[in-house]
């Protein structure tokens, strides 16, 4: 018996739970002004990730899922895309979609029921929230096809959870991005939890990386907190899928520090000690240790940020909250050319018995 091919998973951080730099640090790490820009997102994300979730718990929201812990996972991924690449996201990549330039307000506005938040004013070309697992793989597969045919320098990239790594959508995208050789790059969020089902129940394989192996395509492990490194190996993703040597697998390793959703209790099926173990490693703080022992970051610093994004995410609130509701008539827009006969009197009984009196989301 003959070996008639072998495959090797790597694994990469830069920046330690520590704020340490490893000596291969690239060249981003040196640049005050885009790690502090990094920083930036990352923390502006955070804090209207709290406010979201505190809309909720007082009735002015829907049930929202939460990104806290995952901040250097999205910020990461977004700065690595250019303007004109698609994003195709699942449901929880708030900073991803914020750091592409979707308005906060718009997000609120989908959390709170209206779909008009999908609509998004300055992102015209990525996609919205996606909340059925793993299809917007698919999505972005068949972005990258058109773009291939096209014959556009531009790449798809699409979003996951590690649960999203067991739909069959998630296995056929990535198998015709292998055989077509796409220019697509799908990113796996392993946050270690699929609700209330652990990673190590989901899957037999080590690693989620090495699922790319089937595909015909690379696959990557990458520590999920550590902004830089997920900026980086985006980025050379992003470069090599340009250049026309195809698709890429890249799993960001992290932790869901909050419930799955609001509707969530996660205590019931989490060890309180792996949470609290998981606080001590979240991305947050070790870029802000590396950006304070390079002395351009400092609590006045720190301080005026959290001002700013609270200002900032105070405003988004306000336009959501005045934001005049939808007619309930418009939920059946843009469903047929033509209504059927049995639509048009559901749509005459809505309009009959709805409040007329306005409203204000929340």
């Amino acid at each position: 018996m003959e070996t008639i091919a072998d495959f090797e998973v790597q694994y990469s951080q830069f920046l330690n739970p520590e704020g340490k730099p490893s000596s291969d640090i690239p060249e981003l790490a040196k640049e005050p002004d885009a790690l502090i820009g990094l920083y930036r997102a990352m923390t502006e994300t955070r804090v209207f990730d709290t406010k979201a979730v505190n809309l909720q718990r007082t009735g002015k929201l829907g049930t929202y899922a939460s990104s806290l812990g995952h901040e250097a996972a999205h910020v990461g991924i977004a700065a690595a895309m250019r303007e004109d690449d698609v994003l195709a996201p699942s449901y929880r990549e708030t900073g991803t979609m914020l750091y592409r330039g979707v308005r906060m307000e718009e997000l609120l506005l989908y959390w709170g029921g209206d779909e008009r938040g999908s609509d998004f004013a300055d992102v015209k070309n990525d996609f919205p929230y996606c909340v059925p697992i793993a299809t917007q793989c698919l999505h972005a597969a068949g972005a990258a096809m058109a773009f291939q045919l096209r014959g556009e320098s531009r790449c798809a990239v699409s979003l996951n959870g590690d649960g999203g790594t067991s739909e069959g959508a998630f296995y056929e995208a990535m198998n015709v991005a292998g055989a077509r050789n796409l220019p697509v790059i799908f990113i796996v969020i392993n946050n270690k939890w699929a609700i209330s089902l652990p990673i190590e129940e989901q899957t037999a394989t080590k690693t989620l990386a090495q699922k790319a192996v089937a595909a015909g395509i690379p696959g990557i492990q990458v520590d999920g907190n550590d902004v830089i490194a997920v900026r980086h190996w985006v980025e050379r993703a992003l470069a090599r899928a340009r250049k026309g040597e195809g698709a890429c697998l890249i799993e960001t390793v992290t932790y869901r520090l909050s419930d799955h959703t609001t509707a969530d209790d996660a205590s019931r099926y989490r060890k309180k000690e792996d949470v609290e173990a998981a606080w001590k490693v979240e991305p947050l703080i070790r870029i802000r240790k590396y950006l304070t022992e390079l002395g351009i970051w400092d609590e006045e610093k720190e301080k005026a940020l959290l001002e700013d994004a609270a200002d900032k995410v105070d405003i988004a609130v306000q336009k959501y909250l005045n934001t005049p509701k939808p007619p309930v008539e418009s939920m059946f827009d843009y469903m047929y050319k033509e209504l059927p006969e049995f639509l048009e009197e559901q749509r005459e009984h809505a309009i009959r018995y709805a409040d007329k009196n306005g409203g204000e989301h929340g």
